[in-house]
């Protein structure tokens, strides 16, 4: 039994209710026990509440267990309200399979300890329980086939199936900031994504957490972007599956997934990821990279070159990642005429996507006569297309 969780947990009911009668107590620690060993059977991070003071996790586990029971109103232990809103904040974080809290007010009482917490929701009340019904049903659906994986093939399926069946949400409903755009409508934002992946990977007892970097306007970073970590084989990754389905619908609608963003160290990751605005575990393996894993990582020119010569021959679709040196415009602009030689050989001509941040390209060939080479540089994003095609990079 984790007895600081048990005794966090009932601290923060007793903060909610006053003068509980004895049957409710009991109810309560059963549920605490209940809720507890479900945890030690699904691996359900609580990253950020693992990281909070007493005070803060009292209030975190008021308001979790609130919130669960769809409460109007409720005690909890006061806290400033910067310091509520960010406990809040990450609880939901750690719960991404609590769709409905979106929101909050509160009331203060002078001289109190606690105050009162009002908590808004996205759906009437009994909406919100048929929704809750519906999503388990289709996580537990959709995780069954591959129970028993290894936790990087669990990883892999996913992030494939976020990029298979979700496409982004331009209008940015409500909802597609939930787990209930991805999972229930098949939309979503980076939000309602990085929440989808969390909640399968916690079905499959896989270790996941969100992350969140900030915005920055002086670069047209508009908005605060979120993704996930996972820990595969004892080493932490991100894994941002939002960049990998935007990459993916960028280039042709038959295309393969694209796993740019599967598996990143802190280095490869903050090339075009802003800096987080809360702690987490530091990302400094590789191994598990995806074209790492795939024998799609090349160090040698005669790598890519014999590799698009197989391309153009079986008129196949190649996608790898170039790690020999630090991709510099002369060295880009090497890398694309070895591509465009190994068309010519054939009359083939070249269509190349390269997404120059991570220094991963894809190529396939057509006839000549039908088509002009092609060269786009791709912008990895939150879904809105900005690529830019690009002849002769100088």
């Amino acid at each position: 039994m984790n007895t600081d969780y048990t005794a966090t947990r009932m601290l923060g009911y007793l903060y909610r209710y006053t003068n509980p009668k004895i049957e409710d107590l009991v109810d309560e620690m059963l549920a605490i026990l209940s809720d507890e060993e479900l945890g030690d059977k699904i691996t359900m991070e609580q990253y950020y509440y693992n990281h909070m003071n007493k005070a803060q996790q009292a209030a975190y586990h008021s308001i979790l267990s609130g919130v669960k029971n769809l409460a109007d109103e409720f005690q909890i232990p006061a806290l400033e309200g910067k310091e509520l809103y960010n406990v809040f904040f990450q609880m939901r974080l750690d719960h991404p399979e609590i769709f409905w809290a979106t929101g909050f007010k509160y009331r203060y009482f002078l001289d109190s300890t606690n105050l009162i917490f009002v908590p808004e929701y996205l759906f009437e009340k009994n909406k919100v329980k048929e929704h809750q019904r519906a999503m388990q049903a289709r996580v537990e659906k959709l995780v069954r086939p591959v129970k028993d994986k290894s936790e990087w093939e669990k990883e892999k399926f996913v992030h494939d199936f976020i990029c298979e069946n979700v496409r982004y949400d331009k209008l940015k409903k409500a909802y597609s900031h939930e787990i209930i755009g991805p999972l229930g409508q098949g939309v979503g934002v980076c939000e309602g994504i990085a929440k989808a992946v969390k909640v399968l990977c916690d079905a499959l007892g896989l270790w996941c957490m969100i992350v969140i970097c900030g915005n920055n306007p002086e670069k047209g970073i508009k908005y605060r972007h979120t993704w996930n970590i996972v820990r595969i084989g004892g080493q932490y990754y991100h894994l941002d599956a939002t960049f990998d389905n935007s990459l993916t619908r960028g280039a042709r609608e038959d295309a393969e997934y694209r796993y740019d963003y599967f598996n990143l160290d802190d280095k490869a990751m903050f090339r075009d990821h802003e800096p987080l605005i809360a702690p987490a575990p530091a990302c400094t393996d590789n191994g598990h990279f995806y074209y790492k894993e795939k024998k799609l990582s090349f160090t040698k020119m005669e790598e890519v070159k014999k590799r698009a010569q197989q391309a153009v021959k079986k008129g196949k679709v190649l996608t790898f990642h170039w790690r020999g040196s630090y991709l510099t415009r002369d060295m880009l602009r090497e890398i694309l005429n070895v591509l465009e030689d190994a068309g010519k050989e054939k009359s083939k001509l070249p269509h190349i996507y390269a997404n120059a941040a991570q220094a991963v390209f894809r190529v396939w060939y057509s006839d000549i006569d039908t088509l002009t080479p092609e060269v786009v540089l791709e912008d990895a994003n939150e879904g809105e297309k900005t690529e830019k095609g690009l002849k002769n990079p100088e």
